[in-house]
């Protein structure tokens, strides 16, 4: 009955009419192939990551994607937000943004490491941690440049505007920025360095070092003369300087000629 009347408002054969029920298979559907898009897509990030640095830095960076993920999809649990289609895209979205800052890190990680197993000045650790403090000015600005249409989308679009689906987008993309902001230097960087300072090449520069810096500074023999010649020259210019007297002149004392009695006075 109501297919033929729509046909009749509309002005459509009857036929063509269709009716779709919109209810939970329809949200498994989404939602299955949300995870086919998640898993192809991270199993293309591990194996690009894998080739450009190593396959601990890519586990480092799957550790900090997932974390955003489980922040992201925590969020919306608690908060009761509804997830659509557009919350999916969000989060695919904030796969790549999470991603990219992790990349810029490990860049400058991987700088800051190559070749340090040849010396003994540095651990990994030091040398990844000063990557941290390279790159982390950066991932702040970046940060806050990307957060803020994120945050005008969610106050003009939703709050003004009364665009819901903006509101599922712009949620699930505040949220991953600001979850991967921190997971990229607080989380993806000192997993990877767990797991580098597990070889043996990194345990035994760690060792050198620690010995290195244990060892005292002990002056060589050569400047030990020539510091000792040093002092005795000092000494004999500071002997035979006039100026030893500890007694102090006051420059400011005026020296006034002395006046003659009276009985002087008229004879001259």
């Amino acid at each position: 009955m109501l297919a033929g009347q729509l046909a009749e408002v509309c002005g459509v054969p009857k036929d063509e009419i269709k009716a779709q029920i919109v209810g939970p298979t329809w949200g498994s559907e989404i939602s299955k192939k949300a995870l086919q898009g998640l898993i192809v897509f991270i199993l293309l990030v591990m194996l690009f990551l894998s080739i450009y640095f190593e396959w601990r830095m890519a586990v480092a960076a799957l550790v900090a994607l997932v974390h955003d993920l489980v922040i992201t999809v925590g969020i919306y649990s608690l908060t009761g937000l509804e997830v659509t289609p557009a919350t999916v895209i969000g989060l695919l979205t904030i796969l790549g943004y999470s991603l990219y800052d992790t990349v810029v890190v490990f860049d400058k990680v991987k700088e800051n490491t190559r070749g340090i197993a040849g010396q003994s000045v540095m651990t990994y650790g030091e040398a990844a941690n000063l990557a941290v403090n390279q790159t982390l000015i950066r991932s702040i600005n970046t940060s806050i440049v990307a957060l803020l249409p994120v945050v005008a989308i969610i106050v003009v679009g939703a709050g003004f505007l009364g665009a819901g689906t903006l509101l599922d987008l712009a949620v699930a993309l505040a949220v991953g920025m600001a979850a991967g902001a921190y997971s990229s230097i607080f989380i993806a960087t000192p997993f990877l360095v767990q797991l580098k300072e597990r070889q043996p090449e990194m345990k035994s520069l760690a060792a050198r070092v620690s010995a290195r810096r244990k060892q005292p500074r002990s002056t060589p023999a050569g400047d030990t003369a020539t510091a000792t010649e040093s002092v005795d020259a000092t000494e004999r210019v500071v002997s035979s300087s006039p100026v030893t007297s500890l007694t102090r002149t006051d420059s400011t004392t005026r020296q006034q000629p002395r006046k003659q009695p009276r009985s002087k006075r008229g004879k001259g």
